[in-house]
């Protein structure tokens, strides 16, 4: 028997927050319900989930605020956050605290179990092939970048990636010395090249830069209005 998912739900709204769990464990999930950012970080640390839903505004402690206390030892597991706020600069700052990815209320619960799904995902794929591992690896500058492991290491250094990062790195590698455009990144790895998803892009192209510090020769060009050149 496959082993269930299980999913940390933090939401301060408990008519909404009983119908989705209701609608998770309907569909196998096993769901650890929380009302308030504090009671979700305990959760976190008692349960070690493989996935966060935190809403943003909670009290006690805010979904951002959670999603940071989290992120300063926890690199890999997916939170997506689920709220109402959707201007630009809240959408950004979901994505700086942490966030893989942003829900906006009101949402399917159906749309929800699939961004559920992709995160936890080999390469994003709903289905995983069998029989494909590819232990690939990059050479970038003096960095050496597993996508299979989300990993860059220099040395005998290494550090983690999210599967984000992940995923845009490995991109931008396969087309190394080469412009690929905004519209193809947003394409390939969020599915649909709306604002939010640009703002992301954007966010996540900043992330990447900080890691290929540890080499002053690797730059991530910004070629204005069309895309990203990786170059070292």
């Amino acid at each position: 028997m496959d082993k269930k998912i299980r999913i940390l739900l933090a939401e301060d709204e408990l008519a909404l927050a009983h119908i989705v769990r209701e609608s998770l464990e309907q569909e196998n999930f096993e769901v650890i319900l929380c009302a308030n950012g504090e009671q979700a970080l305990q959760k976190y640390t008692q349960h070690q989930p493989d996935i966060l839903a935190l809403d943003v505004m909670m009290p006690k402690m805010d979904g951002f605020a959670a999603a940071k206390k989290i992120r300063e030892t926890d690199r890999t597991t997916p939170i997506i956050f689920l709220t109402a706020r959707s201007q630009p600069k809240d959408v950004v700052a979901g994505f700086e605290s942490g966030a893989n990815d942003y829900l906006k209320k009101p949402f399917s619960v159906e749309e929800l179990i699939v961004r559920i799904r992709v995160l936890l995902s080999d390469n994003r794929l709903l289905v995983r092939p069998k029989n494909k591992a590819v232990n690939e690896h990059f050479q970038i500058g003096n960095l050496v970048f597993s996508p299979n492991k989300n990993s860059l290491q220099q040395g005998i250094t290494a550090w983690p990636l999210t599967a984000r990062e992940s995923e845009l790195l490995k991109l931008l590698c396969r087309n190394e010395q080469e412009v690929i455009t905004r519209q193809t990144l947003l394409k390939d790895i969020w599915g649909d090249d709306n604002f939010f998803n640009a703002r992301s892009l954007d966010v996540f192209i900043t992330k990447l830069r900080r890691h290929l510090q540890a080499d002053p020769n690797i730059q991530l060009i910004n070629i204005r209005g069309i895309g990203y050149k990786l170059v070292w």
